[in-house]
């Protein structure tokens, strides 16, 4: 019975410690989001939601994003290309977002009237996903 309890122990200690990792990780992540692109995830998933993002685009942490018409923007911070057609950093990403044709005149992507500073919170919370 006391080796049940010491693997129960370990295995508690194991699964609180991963946990903790998780958590800072989490939290880097979204700092270093805010610090690339000045915005606020937190404000993010009402603005995906209001500008119809998640009716084209999967998108982690957004339930019912699971559009198939444009690309998915799961772990978009490791990708090197935004839809193709410019390097990925912060501020192709908001232009991207703002205004899609100027990028690319012929795409599919709809320029939806975000703001830049919405787009900011938008960018910041893709890349800290």
């Amino acid at each position: 019975m006391s080796i049940f309890l010491i693997v129960a122990a370990g295995a508690l200690t194991a699964s609180t410690v991963a946990g903790v990792v998780a958590q800072r990780y989490r939290k880097q992540t979204e700092n270093t989001a805010r610090a690339m692109t000045a915005g606020d995830p937190a404000r993010a998933p009402a603005l995906i939601r209001r500008y119809g993002c998640a009716g084209c685009h999967t998108i982690s942490g957004i339930p019912g994003a699971d559009g198939q018409v444009g690309s998915s923007l799961v772990d978009l911070r490791q990708r090197v290309y935004i839809a193709g057609v410019m390097t990925n950093s912060p501020d192709n990403l908001i232009g991207w977002i703002v205004t899609p044709q100027t990028f690319s005149p012929r795409t599919a992507m709809p320029a939806t009237g975000i703001s830049q500073a919405e787009a900011r919170d938008v960018a910041a919370y893709l890349y800290a996903q």
